[in-house]
């Protein structure tokens, strides 16, 4: 079933068709205009969040399988439903929508006028939350979702944040809040302090200082319970050095050099170490993420990070900005007044 005010054949989208910088393989074409499937709904695009997954998946840096010839890329979105597959309500057709995983094993990611996706996976969009603030949640959100709640609930409970002026550190920053945690975050700057601090963390430590540890075990003398890391490899010491026994230290990222395990201590404190990759996470935890960061979006507990935005156009200008290393979020407008 289909609102009869979209009835195009084709559309914009961007598109890549080989491995390879964003602006040597990147094209904005006309394509046509996809139809749900069963269990499918298909959203206008509002828009397109960036990241970093997507530039590593358009270089060939991370491997994921390609089901077409071409590809649409980016994972995240906003946009209104406008048309049902057979098996979904055909109430959600002009629903507000914010969308996680578009693009994994599938054609269709979210740049571009039109995206089909699981109806699972578009999940209503609070009235009070903008559509630039729901293309910025998606991977950051469940993402820094399943560091958290992983191991249990968070009330009472002292989190910390390494890199809480990242979009994951943001939204972990802003789900364990919710959630009744104490929230520490680590940064490396006075800038990248500020934006911990835009996020909600009253207590913010330069990871850097040689006092790091010292500071946060002022703020938490019994240890921290629950650790989100972005660099597990060169925060591993400071982590040991202030986690709590019997906690966990969750890792959501990789850098080039491994850990080096210190085994015996992690085993006298019975510390967890868990890593954690969204495509690979179990269902229940996907919908567990989108069940609680709806919550939290609808009582406006979540807000955006500084938002940069490119035209569909400039979608490989987008993507080398994230490689960049961009601060905040990188959106691309597709239809921004619906």
């Amino acid at each position: 079933m289909s609102d009869p005010v979209a009835k195009l054949s084709s559309m914009l989208a961007a598109v890549y068709r080989d491995h390879g910088p964003a602006a040597e393989v990147l094209r904005i074409e006309e394509i046509d205009t996809p139809s749900p499937g069963p269990g499918e709904v298909r959203v206008r695009v509002a828009y397109s969040g960036v990241n970093p997954t997507d530039w590593k998946t358009r270089s060939g840096t991370v491997a994921q399988p390609r089901a077409s010839h071409f590809q649409v890329p980016n994972q995240d979105g906003s946009g209104v439903v406008d048309e049902v597959g057979p098996g979904v309500d055909p109430s959600r057709i002009g629903q507000r929508v914010w969308l996680y995983m578009a693009a994994y094993k599938r054609v269709y990611g979210t740049a571009a006028q039109f995206t089909v996706i699981p109806s699972d996976q578009a999940i209503p969009l609070p009235d009070n939350a903008s559509m630039r603030l729901g293309a910025s949640l998606g991977v950051p959100a469940v993402t820094a979702h399943r560091c958290l709640f992983a191991d249990g609930p968070l009330d009472g409970r002292t989190v910390l944040v390494a890199g809480g002026a990242g979009a994951v550190g943001r939204a972990a920053i802003q789900l364990a809040l919710a959630a009744g945690a104490t929230v520490i975050s680590t940064v490396s700057s006075d800038a990248k302090a500020d934006l911990a601090r835009d996020a909600g963390a009253r207590h913010v430590v330069n990871y850097r200082s040689s006092s790091a540890a010292d500071e946060i075990r002022a703020i938490a003398p019994e240890g921290v319970d629950r650790i989100v890391e972005v660099a597990p490899a060169s925060n591993l010491r400071l982590d040991l050095d202030v986690v709590a026994p019997n906690a966990m230290i969750v890792c959501y990222a990789a850098e080039p050099q491994p850990p080096q395990l210190v085994v015996r201590e992690l085993m006298n404190r019975n510390l967890v170490l868990r890593f954690v990759l969204l495509y690979t996470m179990p269902d229940e935890a996907f919908q567990q993420a989108a069940a609680d960061i709806t919550g939290a979006l609808a009582a406006g507990l979540l807000t955006p990070p500084p938002i940069t935005v490119f035209p569909l156009s400039e979608t490989a200008a987008a993507h080398d900005a994230v490689q960049g290393g961009a601060v905040g979020k990188v959106l691309i407008e597709v239809e921004p007044a619906i």
